[in-house]
Parts: structure tokens; sequence; C-alpha cells
């Protein structure tokens, strides 16, 4: 079985996260976002994965190389331009010989595969969609289907008083080979506006897949520091160390000094230094190289790594990138999101929802 996993979007809603960061190289739990899914994937017996990349090419392949390491093999489609989501598998054609798994790559879930698949094969179906509920449909593009499961209609974002459904696409697929004939050849064109409401007006068959565990994209930065947040807390079936959800791991080489607080679930990665007094409450994660200055209080953050936090600093529910410095009695306000290299002078405030690009440095004038 194969996969072909979609990960050459630029993620513009990420960003500063991802200025320096492919989408898919974000850190969560320390590790790179797309680790989560190729294991997964793994997981359900798929041997080859073929990754369509096409912004920050090289920092996917230089991580993740061959596969080997996972084990598993992968294989690289690096596209000259945007093809869309549904021109990227078409690039992906010469891999392709039987059926396969589509997955969006900034997607996180438990889903099933292997029961997809069954499910895929028993309807033979062409197109097997899997689909999430959510709260509120309003926001998304729901899917429509019959008694039988079979997709009958695609609605964009529906107002409140048309919404049928609160299933929508949750951006894994099962595929047929010969679907892709349909799929025009180096043009961009989506699987969700193109190719699946074509498909549905000619009669071809379209099942919709219902499930109800655990899914979220990390499409925003609310959403990327909420799936950090979920794993901590045990959330999703695929991350087996937080299961208490008050867990407390700290990786080699890190300093925590005896007269500091912390409260789980915290993860600190390696040689993290963690001065006198300082409180860390949790779900929070520190990536390595972090310094934390004396009395400082951080409450729900993701750090990545080398950040350097001065003394009586107060962070509330925000994400830092990489090499960010923060001094004394400096503040950032809930849903804040700091690009890599950038500095926080002495008594500042960064205001709750702001996004600080790269290399920015906030003085108190």
């Amino acid at each position: 079985m194969k996969a072909i996993i979609l990960v050459g979007g630029e993620g513009i809603r990420l960003q500063p996260l991802t200025n320096s960061t492919a989408k898919t190289m974000v850190p969560v739990l320390n590790k790179p976002f797309l680790e989560y899914v190729i294991r997964h994937v793994k997981n359900h017996d798929v041997n080859e994965i073929v990754l369509t990349l096409c912004h920050k090419p090289h920092q996917i392949e230089e991580y993740f190389g061959n596969g080997s390491k996972f084990n598993t093999h992968l294989s690289y489609i690096v596209e000259d331009f945007p093809l869309g989501t549904a021109g990227a598998v078409k690039n992906a054609q010469q891999y392709i010989a039987e059926s396969f798994f589509v997955l969006n790559g900034d997607i996180f879930t438990d889903l099933n595969l292997s029961d997809m698949l069954d499910f895929h094969r028993q309807k033979r179906a062409k197109v097997t969609i899997a689909l999430t509920p959510v709260d509120d449909p309003t926001l998304y593009g729901v899917v429509e289907c019959d008694v039988q499961d079979r997709v009958t209609r695609f609605l964009e974002k529906p107002p409140r008083g048309k919404v049928t459904t609160n299933l929508v696409n949750a951006g894994v697929y099962v595929l047929e080979p010969d679907i892709l004939n349909y799929i025009p050849e180096n043009s961009f064109s989506m699987l969700e506006h193109h190719l699946f409401p074509k498909l549905v007006a000619e009669g071809v068959p379209l099942f919709g897949y219902p499930f109800h565990d655990y899914w979220i994209d990390i499409g925003t930065p609310v959403k990327y520091r909420k799936l950090n947040y979920d794993l901590l807390l045990g959330k999703s079936n695929q991350i087996k160390e937080y299961r208490r959800g008050d867990e407390i791991r700290a990786e080699e080489e890190t300093f925590i000094h005896p007269t500091a607080r912390l409260k789980g679930p915290v993860l600190i990665g390696k040689s993290c230094v963690i001065n006198k007094r300082v409180s860390l409450i949790g779900p929070a994660v520190l990536g390595a190289g972090c310094k934390i200055g004396d009395d400082s209080v951080l409450t729900g953050v993701i750090l990545w790594k080398n950040v350097e936090i001065g003394r009586k600093v107060a962070l509330n529910n925000c994400t830092i990138s990489n090499d960010s410095r923060l001094q004394d009695n400096s503040r950032v306000e809930d849903d804040s999101v700091l690009g890599y290299s950038v500095i926080i002078a002495k008594g500042v405030t960064v205001p709750a929802a702001s996004r600080i690009m790269p290399g920015i440095r906030l003085d108190s004038n």
C-alpha cells in the first residue's frame, strides 16, 4: 500500500512560525509535525510514501532522508510551482498502480486507515473521503451523503440556516488510480473544489467515511498550540507517554533549580536551564537549549529551541520561535506568536494575539 502526503503548502496562516520553517516541520512536542503523520501511516501497513514538496523542500528531505529510520521508503516530488492538492497528486502518478491513500500534510488524526480502506473496498468506491464532525459547520466545506454513505453534494461554508450535516472533509482520502485521469497535467487543481464535485456530477462513486477519532489541522497558531496541549493531556491514542495529564518530563543535561515550581503536563528538551523560583505551568513545551531567568512565570507556553527568558518575565499561552530573547520584566500575552530571533526589550509587553515577524526588536519607546 502507498500513500501520498501533500506537504507543499506555504503555511501563510501559520506565519511567523513558517517564515523560516516548512509548515510540516514545525515542532510538536519537540519533533517535526510530519514525523507523526509518517509514523501513523506506517502503523497501517503503508510501506511506501510519496511526499509532494514545494516550499522549503530541503528541510524535509534533509531530515527524513529515504525514510529508513522510520522503517519505510520515502520518495520526493518537488513542484516547480504550486499545483494544488489535485495537481500534486497527479504529479505523483508515476508511483501509483493500485488503491492509494492521500493525506493533507497539516492534519493530525487517530483515524483508523485500515478500517477506512476496508470500507472503500466494500463500497467498491472510486474515491472515499474521511469525514469528521465539527461543532460549527459554517466554517468549513460540508459533505452531504445519502443513507448508503454515497456523496451527493459539497457545500462550502453553508449559512447557519442551511446546514444539513456537521460532517466535513477531514483531508484523508482513498483513491483508485484511474481517477488520476480526470486531473489535468501541470496545472493548478484542487481535490476539494475541482475534482470531487466533477466526479459527483458525472456519477462516479464517491463515498464518505465518517469517523469520530481525534482530528485537528494545524493551519493556525491557535490550533498548532492546541495540538501540543492535547497531546500532553493524553487526548490522542498515538502518544503513550502522557496518560495522567500531569506528567513532567525533562530530557538529558537539563538543570531545574530546586526552588522552581513545575506543574504538569510539561515537556522540557535537552540542555535547558530553569533558574530560581521559576513557575512553569503546563501544558507547556520547552525546546532544547532554553534558558529561563529567576522569578519568571510561564503558563501554557510553546518555546522552540534556544529561547532565552530574562528575570521576572511573564508568558501566557503563547508560542515563541527559535533563538528569541525576552529581556527582564517583559511580558507576552495570550495567543501571541513570536518568530525566530525576535528580541523583546526590558519591560515591554506584547499584547494579546500579536504576531511578531522574525528578527524584529521591540523596544519600550
